[in-house]
């Protein structure tokens, strides 16, 4: 048998979001119920020594998966449910249940790791004294949440770290968006006017140098940031009852040092650019 340290719990969720009414100049957002959709969760932690010597390298892997088990709608429900395990599995796992896309990934992370064996042989085999490197030392961990469950729409985010050897670890967070009328993926086209993405870009660079105490845009370029010329829309984003939140990953507009970056619209900032009809205008009272 392989030593490994294993939990695996799984604990019924059922999230409940206080309504937020938030007034402003121009808009106001409307208190309403949460969606009546309940969720499930899947945790998974493992750690595994090369060798299945405990005095040698490990890899430690942690998966926390919020997923939809209940729904009015039977069919959208397994489209929110595909939706869910495709965005934190990957496309190698979306046709499996929650639970096997689990397990299999699980699997699959701990067999990919297992390769690296026949090299860590190698470097013991050596005749120096020099001991063996960090880098056969990997983590993962990753995690879901449920950031908005009001109005029709759910939005989550998805996050995910790991270390695969090298200067540093990596770093994700991509957040989804969900018409529960529909099931279907709430996208940039469905929520802003034709030919947003000029005027979006250039609320998304003041934002973020306001964030960063910089009066002169181009300024950023000097504290990590690339271009702001080529800062634009990038489809990842959450919407809630206040505004849109857009999240730039690591390397994304910035260099490794800055991290993320999250730039929060508020409504009455960006209602000019929404259509009339968009599943967000409903979050918004004139």
């Amino acid at each position: 048998m392989i030593p490994m340290s294993t939990q695996i719990c799984k604990s019924l969720i059922v999230c409940f979001l206080l309504g937020v009414f938030v007034t402003s100049c121009n808009t106001s957002t409307k208190q309403t119920a949460d969606n009546e959709i309940k969720f499930d969760s899947i945790r998974v932690e493992k750690t595994y020594h090369l060798l299945e010597n405990p005095d040698n390298p490990n890899c430690d892997f942690q998966l926390n998966f919020i997923y939809p088990v209940k729904f009015a709608n039977k069919e959208i429900l397994k489209k929110i449910q595909d939706d869910f395990v495709l965005s934190y599995f990957g496309e190698n796992y979306e046709n499996l249940s929650p639970e096997d896309a689990a397990a299999k990934y699980t699997e699959d992370y701990l067999d990919a790791y297992k390769e690296l064996e026949t090299d860590f042989k190698a470097e013991l085999e050596k005749k120096d004294d020099l001991p063996v490197g960090a880098w056969f030392s990997y983590y993962e961990s990753s995690s879901d949440e449920i950031a908005y469950n009001q109005n029709d729409i759910l939005s989550y985010i998805v996050r995910f770290e790991n270390y695969t050897g090298g200067a540093h670890g990596a770093h994700a967070y991509n957040n989804h968006v969900i018409n529960l009328k529909t099931g279907n993926a709430i996208t940039e086209e469905d929520i802003f006017i034709d030919n947003f993405q000029d005027s979006l870009a250039q609320i998304l660079v003041d934002h973020i140098a306001k964030q960063n105490n910089v009066e002169n845009a181009k300024d950023l370029e000097n504290i990590g940031f690339f271009s702001v010329e080529e800062i634009f829309p990038n489809g990842n984003f959450l919407i809630d009852g206040n505004g849109i939140t857009y999240t730039f990953n690591e390397y994304e507009i910035a260099a490794y040092v800055v991290g993320a970056t999250n730039v929060f619209l508020p409504y009455d900032e960006i209602q000019y650019l929404l259509k009339k009809d968009s599943p967000v205008s409903k979050l918004i009272e004139n």
